[in-house]
């Protein structure tokens, strides 16, 4: 057994958290959102698969039974309190709690029957044809009838969140975009079901002022929510396949394979998982992961990397694997090349090579242009790059490291901001190691510049060493002497043997003229659609995005805060209700299209 006084709760499907909430009466709705702020100073105690939790001050006590880390079911969260089941408290609870995802009650990782590991919702595509086989057309296939029903729940739950912004979307709403979840996960539309469960993860994020909160992932949930609602009506087909998604990635026979090491990466999302995940390549460079992400906290997640990878009988670590060699046989893979780990795989420990040595070498030989279209073209996101350290970018967000890549200039970011995580104390050492030439592996981020998130790269005194971002923790002894005295730049707090690194003031895309219609996008997804209800200044940016050559984005503003403000009256004059869904509709479209924007700036801005 196990105390702790953090947030454990153990995370909640969303159907239980929609049928609680449904169940309290109106005035117990009121008090919801109170109810959930009274919880979070509760010590949580785990025992096994049980969690509790004393819910006031009379010493009533809060029981959540989570078989496999999930509570499944409305039975499995008690309370010891006078008016259960029907009180506050167990709704409360379930509200406060991660969201579950979709497929958390069957496979938390590659489980024996090498089955998707948690949050394996894709969209899929359609195979390519075979040479010499004559094709059979796909039928036009349409939505089902509950899938019909299922998108415009969840388009019209998502479009009143949207309304309401982050701080107005409460319990109440929240639970209602999880029913909507639910009812597309029962209707066969897993895709909007994970990208709703992820507009409710984000919002809770945001109330709760959680420091890795980032406004434009929760602009990228509302968005992909809404356009796969909105489109499913509409499709079919190929389209409507993809816009379905599937919860499980199929996994097929893959024979022998012989792979090597090339970093491993915490993993640690908001709805309640956590882990570490393992990249490999093959002898042609095709990328293989290997990963065990569980129900879990941030505790989990710094300890992954030094578990048993779950792939035959091999003893190997994650953290070892990074650096190591595998032989796998009756090798497993899924779309994405996550090996699964079957009763049929086996696996021992290879050798491994270094970056700079064949096979991983040709990695780095791929032209950066040529791996951001890739990343860009729906490939994988990581770029594998030759960089020289330059110093340190300040953004609102947090210094990030600048460096040279071929004559771009590049942004290399935190992929997490989780203080337990080293990635962004490693990120202020390297950025101190001016002049340092360096390979790194990052993940492309969509933006009008170069920019990335580091993961790992090579040690910049070790010559053959290389260090995951986000386990390794390096120290100032690893970094080489500054050729010249770095300008003066304050430390964090959380980093005092840091050296200061050389800081630059640089001029940021925010300040093109589409951040005007982007900025009203963020504003919506944060205040609700009251932000843009008065417009201000809002003539002098449409005028002055035409200007500037951006006529469809100064036309798609003028059509947003327009929506925003529109409202009709009855006969009494009196406001009736706003139109959530041409809000919605309205905000889409400009969502989209600096989307749009933002993929062909980003790939001009790295040289594509």
């Amino acid at each position: 057994m196990s105390t702790s006084t953090e947030r454990e709760l153990p995370a909640v499907a969303p159907a239980v958290t929609a049928e609680l909430v449904a169940a309290l009466s109106p005035r117990l709705r009121k008090r919801l959102d109170a109810g959930i702020t009274k919880l979070a100073g509760r010590p949580v105690v785990r025992d096994g698969d049980t969690v509790r939790l004393t819910v006031d001050d009379e010493g009533s006590e809060l029981e959540l039974h989570a078989p496999g880390g999930v509570v499944a079911d409305t039975a499995a969260i008690r309370c010891g309190c006078l008016l259960a089941p029907d009180c506050l408290h167990r709704a409360a609870a379930a509200s406060a709690a991660p969201v579950a995802d979709a497929s958390a009650n069957t496979a938390s990782t590659e489980g024996a029957d090498g089955t998707a590991g948690v949050g394996a919702v894709e969209a899929t595509e359609q195979p390519a044809p075979l040479p010499g086989v004559r094709q059979i057309p796909v039928p036009d296939e349409s939505a089902t009838a509950p899938q019909l029903a299922a998108a415009h729940a969840v388009f019209d739950a998502v479009a009143a969140v949207l309304d309401a912004g982050t701080d107005g979307s409460g319990a109440v709403l929240q639970a209602e975009l999880l029913r909507a979840a639910h009812t597309a996960r029962l209707a066969g539309l897993p895709r909007a079901a994970a990208a709703a469960v992820s507009v409710v993860t984000g919002v809770r994020a945001a109330r709760a002022a959680d420091p890795a909160f980032r406004l434009t992932e929760l602009v990228g949930a509302v968005s992909e929510a809404l356009f796969v609602a909105h489109r499913v009506p509409h499709a079919t087909g190929a389209e409507l396949t993809g816009l379905r998604g599937t919860v499980r990635q199929p996994y097929t026979p893959d024979g022998s394979l012989r792979l090597y090491g090339l970093f491993s990466e915490p993993v640690l999302t908001a709805s309640g998982y956590a882990g570490a995940v393992t990249w490999t390549a093959d002898a042609e460079g095709r990328l293989y992961t290997v990963s065990d992400v569980a129900p879990g906290g941030t505790g989990r997640a710094v300890g992954a990397a030094d578990r048993a990878v779950r792939i035959g009988d091999t003893a190997l670590t994650h953290r070892e694997l990074a650096r190591a060699g595998l032989a796998v046989s009756g090798a497993t893979v899924s779309p994405t090349g996550r090996l699964g780990a079957g009763a049929g795989v086996r696996a021992v420990r290879a050798s491994g090579v270094g970056w700079r040595a064949e096979p991983l070498d040709r990695l780095w030989a791929v032209p950066v242009a040529d791996q951001v279209g890739r990343a860009l073209d729906g490939g994988h996101d990581l770029l594998f790059l030759e960089v020289t350290a330059v110093g340190a970018v300040r953004e609102a967000a947090g210094d990030c490291l600048l460096a040279d890549c071929g004559g771009v200039p590049l942004r290399l970011t935190a992929a997490h901001d989780h203080p337990a995580l080293p990635h962004r104390d490693n990120l202020r050492l390297l950025a101190a190691a001016r002049g340092s030439r360096l390979r790194v592996v990052a993940r492309l981020a969509a933006a009008p510049h170069a920019r990335a998130q580091l993961l790992a790269t090579e040690h910049p005194m070790r010559a053959g060493s290389r260090v995951d971002v986000g386990l390794d923790r390096l120290q100032h002894a690893d970094l080489p002497a500054p050729a010249s005295p770095p300008s003066a730049a304050p430390l964090a707090p959380h980093a005092p043997h840091a050296p200061a690194a050389p800081v630059h003031v640089v001029r940021t895309p925010d300040e093109a003229p589409l951040h005007l219609l982007r900025r009203r996008i963020e504003q919506a997804a944060s205040g609700g659609r009251r932000v843009l209800a008065f417009p201000g200044d809002s003539a002098a940016d449409v005028h002055r995005l035409h200007r500037h050559g951006l006529g469809t984005a100064g036309d798609i503003l003028d059509g947003l805060l327009a929506a925003a403000a529109e409202r009709s009256r009855d006969a009494f004059g009196r406001l009736l209700p706003a139109d959530t869904g041409r809000f919605a509709r309205a905000w889409l479209t400009a969502a989209r299209y600096t989307d749009e924007v933002d993929r062909v700036l980003c790939a001009a801005a790295w040289g594509g």
